[in-house]
């Protein structure tokens, strides 16, 4: 099928979609699609920024959840400032993959999943979800434990009691969506601050070597032949750039209404590119933060050892000497565990309903992905304590890292992809980056699996 020919001002929300195997089957989050109205084409830009704001704070969630904070506590504490240019590349990654899932979502009408579905035959689009299943469980994984051990830090509760605890949050993600999208993207906001507001005072607090944290900023080689550093950097970028949200992103972009023009989909790329770079340079503020705070408070202060986040709690006030640390740092664990349940709710409905067509109740859906990663976590908890949470959250970690070049290869096709894209498709500068970073994430997690079964690590 060739595409359609069309005037750049000629509406195209009906016309025939070129590319793809199937026809569409309804909209992603059908209960909030277009829901948000935009304002009009001649608004200022900082009207039309306000009306685009809120997206990429939902995204920028996914990078600064408890499972970053165990992979950061551990790099900064075993190898100090040298892993920042790991949290630095890993953001810019994630700017560009980010930006190539809006640009699928605003210009096909289709999240990621929904792509997949129609352009692979019935068994791949299946593995596809598994895989993608896999890695929210990892994720929600996290987020229960994160959430247990900042409940445990700051109210004295068992892990066993916070992970069980942390399952109804249902509810509130209940409450939230009868309220409408924008009082989601709200709370988020403000939770973002927060989170924010505690690592400036942290990163204050712990008087870093500026520039010895200058210097972290530029990648060495031994992050790559170190396997012990490269298990931790694999970890770091899969906490960062997380398979579940490129199919999340592609699909909450859709929840404003969209002008179907070429000059319309141009101006919500736009705005919505700008959105997601300004909230993915906020997580990666937070994610130095810590990194550069255990770097301060830990490393070559015979603490190296410290990669669990409740030795962190304890040693953060004694060794830093401000009263303060230990309780801000489990505040704003809380918040961070908290803000990312919210996300990964929605990623879980997007991945189920894009896949397989499925639509369940949200409630539903959301106890199932909660007991996935409770029953693991409450197992782990009950049997081996702290310890054994805190290395459960860096594997889970690297379960991401491991899932994502399952999202990133066909996101990359489908957007390098003219029949599907028309004239949005790949610049040959972006494609030749976009692969780039889809082969670097390819080759380092091959790399990691040999070193786990045949190295030494």
């Amino acid at each position: 099928m060739l595409p359609t020919t069309t005037s750049p001002d000629t509406p195209t929300a009906a016309a025939p979609e070129p590319g793809w195997r199937h026809a569409r089957q309804g909209t992603s989050l059908s209960e909030v699609h277009a829901s948000i109205e935009m304002p009009a084409a001649d608004a200022s830009f900082w009207r039309k920024f306000r009306a685009y704001w809120g997206p990429g704070l939902l995204v920028a969630v996914g990078y600064m959840d408890p499972g970053n904070w165990a992979t950061d506590l551990a790099g900064g504490a075993r190898f100090g400032y040298t892993l920042l240019s790991v949290i630095l590349i890993s953001n810019l990654f994630a700017m560009l993959l980010q930006h190539l899932a809006a640009k699928l979502g605003i210009v096909t009408g289709r999240d990621l999943a929904q792509a997949c579905r129609d352009h692979y035959s019935k068994p791949v689009a299946i593995a596809l979800w598994v895989l993608c299943e896999v890695a929210i469980a990892a994720c929600d994984l996290a987020e229960v434990i994160g959430s247990a051990i900042a409940l445990n830090l700051l109210f004295g509760l068992p892990l066993p009691w916070g992970v069980a605890i942390t399952t109804l949050d249902v509810l509130l993600v209940l409450l939230l969506q009868n309220k409408g999208f924008k009082v989601i993207e709200s709370l988020i906001a403000g939770l973002i601050f927060l989170i924010f507001a505690c690592f400036l005072y942290e990163i204050i607090a712990s008087h870093p070597d500026w520039l010895g944290l200058a210097k972290g900023l530029v990648p060495r080689p031994e992050i790559v032949t170190n396997p012990a550093m490269l298990y931790v950097a694999i970890g770091i970028l899969g906490a960062t750039v997380m398979p579940h949200n490129l199919y999340l992103h592609s699909s909450i972009v859709q929840v404003r209404q969209i002008e179907q023009t070429e000059k319309g989909k141009r101006s919500a790329i736009k705005f919505a590119t700008i959105d997601s770079t300004v909230a993915l340079f906020l997580a990666f503020f937070i994610n130095a933060a810590i990194l550069v705070t255990a770097a301060a408070a830990f490393h070559g202060k015979g603490y190296e050892d410290v990669a669990d986040i409740a030795d962190a709690h304890k040693l953060l006030t004694p060794v830093l000497g401000a009263t303060a640390a230990s309780t801000i740092f489990a505040l704003a664990l809380l918040a961070s565990g908290q803000s990312s349940t919210l996300t990964g709710t929605l990623a879980g409905q997007i991945v189920m309903e894009g896949f397989l067509n499925l639509r369940l109740k949200p409630w539903v859906r959301r106890l199932i992905t909660r007991l996935v990663a409770v029953v693991p976590a409450l197992v782990v908890a009950i049997l081996y304590g702290e310890k054994g949470t805190g290395q459960l959250l860096v594997f889970s970690q690297v379960v991401l890292s491991l899932q994502l070049s399952f999202a990133v290869v066909p996101l990359v096709l489908f957007t390098n992809d003219k029949l599907k894209m028309g004239v949005f498709v790949n610049k040959p500068l972006v494609r030749v980056v976009a692969w780039a970073v889809a082969g670097l994430i390819i080759a380092l997690n091959v790399f990691l699996l040999w070193q786990t079964v045949f190295g030494d690590a």
